[in-house]
Formats: structure tokens, sequence, C-alpha cells
């Protein structure tokens, strides 16, 4: 016990293993390739297509490459997903062949992945496994497997197959629950079928991209490596580390056999206090706006020299109509949208300008704003109305930047680009973190996730953040959501005085003030109180 990590010293409450390079040792068989190929030919006959060996094998041959660069592409996302059946199969293994055989393997999909892996390679079960189950059986410590796989039930088969389904009280394959490793939910999740927190168990696993980042980011009490082929070629520089490496399982099972018993269950960590932070809305709070018939005008003539063509044609006024037509479209997605189960998405530019704009134009004309739609919106966002900076915004920021207060802007925008050209016009850009703008999040407010990622960028407690808009229906309501314990509105935006006194009765805001500037001395105050005025912050 003098060289086992202290981690590992106290057993487990739970035990988590990796399938691939854990349980089995997997072998390429040298006729895999064209076993499988045969097979995939065999059933295209059985649908009375005629189609050569080389052919699809050479298919496979892509496919393989192609799908180990994807898988390694994917290792360095932090919540990867993993393909469906039919992906893999579509967009891989029968992407060059004929479109009726492809759709036919697409059909059969499920089918075909499991006896890919089963002709592909033979398996072996590693040494140690079974002494390995018999003391986690032994001392009552629960199994559960936790592994990337195109073919969950291939790997079920194959555990029946040598006797060990009976093994394992859960498991969790990629394909059955759409993620794939390192995303850390596969852990949590066969941690909560299993009872017990992440922190209480062991993840054994044989890869340093997938499953050492995988076991970190879920917060495992242990990593465990056994070395495989793979173990120390990953495809790109890890810097977590395992706790231990053994050659075979059978090194981890003389480490169960000699641990104490279970240490208590780890105590739930308390969450980081985080900082004071300001999240600001833009339009209305940050600037004001007001319509511009020539700036507007511009846009439109723009817009009409771009769709004018002999078989569509379109002047001036009639771009002002399809602007009109798309805005009104976009109110009403709005409106339907707020009782939505799925959440408030933002409009995206290409579903703007080529669904609501352009819905009754020619297919060449719809092709055009779908090319354009980006750069249209863009264009679009600055010239619908002419922008001046509210009184006492300038000192406010520059308060914060004093105070040690990110600011974030928070923005329900059809253009986040137009948003940061108008800030950097006001000479602003200098005294912003960072912009959560709603055509890039995905969603508008007042739904959470777009408060939530501004938190998350300025690492923010919200009982010391403040949040400062002009509706209370988007501003003030998301920001409640979020539990940020200051919600401010400002008068003089689009919203009447008088609800706004009510969303303060209501308790939906916490102030209402006149001037940008009145909230210096609320944010002073209370940072005083607190007595944390540090201009650094460090994660």
């Amino acid at each position: 016990m003098s060289d086992t990590p202290s981690v590992l010293r106290h057993a487990p409450r739970a035990l988590l293993l990796d399938f691939g390079g854990v349980i089995f040792q997997t072998s390429k068989r040298p006729t895999g390739r064209d076993d499988f190929a045969a097979s995939l030919v065999a059933r295209a006959d059985r649908a009375g297509y005629v189609i050569d060996a080389p052919t699809v094998r050479a298919s496979l041959d892509a496919a393989v490459t192609a799908l180990k660069h994807w898988k390694h592409a994917s290792s360095r996302r932090t919540e990867p997903r993993e393909m469906t059946h039919r992906e893999v199969v579509g967009d891989f293994l029968a992407a060059d062949l004929p479109a009726p055989i492809r759709a036919l393997l697409i059909a059969e999909a499920g089918a075909v992945l499991e006896d890919m892996n089963a002709m592909l390679s033979d398996h072996e079960v590693r040494p140690g496994i079974p002494a390995l189950l018999a003391e986690a059986q032994r001392r009552g410590i629960p199994v559960g497997i936790v592994s990337n796989a195109h073919s969950g039930r291939s790997h079920r088969r194959l555990l029946a197959e040598h006797g060990l389904e009976t093994a394992f009280a859960v498991q969790v394959y990629s394909d059955e629950v759409g993620m794939r490793k390192p995303h850390p939910r596969m852990i949590e999740l066969a941690s909560a079928a299993l009872g017990v927190s992440p922190a209480d168990a062991w993840y054994v696993g044989d890869t340093q991209d997938r499953d050492v980042v995988a076991g970190r980011r879920a917060g495992v009490g242990a990593v465990v490596l056994t070395a495989s082929q793979h173990t120390d070629q990953p495809p790109f520089a890890v810097s977590e580390t395992a706790d231990a490496v053994y050659p075979t399982p059978e090194g981890l099972a003389a480490v169960l056999q000699d641990a104490d018993a279970p240490a208590a269950p780890a105590a739930a960590k308390p969450a980081p206090r985080g900082r004071a932070a300001l999240l600001i809305d833009h339009g209305g709070v940050i600037s004001t706006s007001t319509p511009d018939a020539a700036m507007l005008d511009e846009f439109a003539t723009r817009l009409a020299a771009l769709l004018h063509h002999e078989d569509e044609p379109v002047d001036r006024e009639r771009a002002f109509a399809l602007i009109a037509e798309g805005r009104t479209q976009h109110k009403l997605r709005k409106a339907a949208q707020r009782e939505s189960p799925d959440g408030i998405r933002e409009v995206d530019a290409t579903t703007f300008w080529r669904d609501l704009v352009g819905g009754e134009l020619s297919e060449r004309a719809r092709a055009l704003l779908e090319a354009e739609a980006q750069h249209l919106m863009f264009r679009y966002g600055r010239a619908k109305s002419r922008r001046t900076l509210r009184p006492g915004i300038r000192d406010l920021l520059e308060t914060a930047r004093a105070q040690g207060m990110p600011v974030v802007v928070v923005s329900n925008t059809v253009s986040g680009r137009a948003v940061r050209a108008e800030c950097a016009a006001h000479g602003l850009d200098h005294l912003i973190a960072a912009y959560v703008c709603s055509d890039e999040n995905g969603f508008r407010k007042p739904d959470p996730r777009i408060t939530a990622e501004a938190m998350l960028i300025a690492d923010a407690d919200p009982e010391r953040t403040w949040f400062l808009g002009d509706k209370p229906e988007n501003d003030a309501s998301g920001a409640r959501t979020a539990d940020i314990a200051h919600r401010v509105i400002v008068r003089g935006g689009s919203t009447p005085d008088d609800d706004v006194d009510r969303a303060v009765a209501d308790g939906v805001a916490t102030h209402a003030i006149d001037s940008a500037a009145d909230l210096i001395d609320l944010i002073t105050s209370a940072e005083d109180a607190n007595r944390v005025l540090t201009p650094q912050h460090t994660i």
C-alpha cells in the first residue's frame, strides 16, 4: 500500500469502467473489413442491388479514417454529442455508395453497426477483470460501464457471450445516451444510477483525452488508467493526469483487495462566491434610438439593387414592403414563443431574410438572401435607427471598472455585430468585457440561458451582481430567474413609468432610476457594505 496513491487507499462506493481497453482488449481482425464489406454487399443483394465488394471496401476505408479524425476532434469539445446510427452509416460508412444502397443501409443502421463492431475486431477479457469484479461483488461495490460506442447493443451482446452481463448494475453507452466522453454527464448519469456521487466513485479508462478528462470534469474520486495501445498516444496535449496507471486491470484488482473500507461520503462542495458584476442591456439603456429615414432609405435602396432581376423586379418601395413584412412576422414569432416550453429563441439571420422577408420571392432571390443574410443583418441592425449615448453611461462603466466589476452587455438583438459597432462608435468598447447577444446565444431575454452565459463570463456572484435594463418583462424578469439580487430599470426607455413602478412594487425589479448615473451611488454603497473592492479577480 505504500506505493498506492492516497485516493485509492479507501475503496470507492462505486466503480465505473470503460469497455474497450479496460474490460476487453480489442485487436483488429486481418479480414475484418473485407468480411464487413461482404456483409453490406449481401444486404444490398437481398434488396435486389448489385455492388462489388471493392467499391464497398473503399468506402469503408475512407470512413474509418474520417471517423478517427472526428472522434479526436470531438474529444477536444467540452460536451460532445454522439452521432446517431443513421449519421454514422449515412455520412461515413456508406457515403460513397449509390443513393438507393446508402438509403437501405441508413434504414438498417443499428444492425449494420452491431455487425461492424463484431466483425472488425476480436474481443478478449483483460487480465484482472474477473478478479476486480469478484472483489467489487464481495465488498458490495456496484459496478457500471461508461463507454463511447457506435453500438451499445453489440457491447451488451459481448458481455453476455463472456458471462459478464450480470456483473454490471448499469451500462452507459454513448450511442444510447446521445453524448460521448469527455462529456462529464455520462459519468454523472452512471453515478446517479448507482446512487452515489461521482466524488465517491473511481473511474477506470485507457485514454487521456477522453477518460481522464471526463473523470476530472465529472469530479470523480479517482481516475485510473489500465494501459492500452491508446494510452500514451493522445491526439493532442492533455493537461489532466490520471491518479494511477497500471499495465493491466490486475494492478487495480490488487489495489482494491488491499483498500480500506470506503471513506465517509464526500461532502458537497460549496459553490464559489464569485465577484460583483454589472450586466447591462443595450437598446434603451446604453443608447436611445431615433428612426433615421435617410439611413433606412439607403439600406432599402441597396436591398432592391441586390434583389432586382428580370424574373423578380424589386424597387425601393417593394424593398421597404419586404422589410416591413419581415419585421411583422418576426414580432409574431416572438409573441408566440413566450409560451413555448422550449424557450424564447432568437430568429437567425438566414430565417429572417430568406423566409420572413423573402418568403414570397423567387428561388433565385431567396438564394441571394440566404447567401447574404449575415451581412444584411449587420447593415440592417445599424440602419434601423440612429443611436444616441444616454447620459451617465460612460461614468457608470468607468465606475464599474474602478470597482473591479466586469461589464457584460446582454442584448436582445438581430445583430450582435451591430451592437458591438455601436458601442465602439461611442468609445465604450474598452470598458466592456464581453457581449452576450441573442442572435449569437440563440435565446432571447427573459430566457435564463442568455443571462446564464453572461454570469459565467463574469464569474459573477448573484448577490453582488447588478442588471440594468429598461424592460421589466425582459430584463428584470430574466435577471430574477438567474437569482440576480439587484434588478434595476432605468426610466426613459420604451417602458411607461407606471409599468416601471409596478415592476418594483411587484418585486420583479428592485430599483427604478432616472439615469445610469443614479446607479453609481447604489453600486458604491453596496460594495462598501461588502468591504470587497478588489481590482483584479483570479480564478
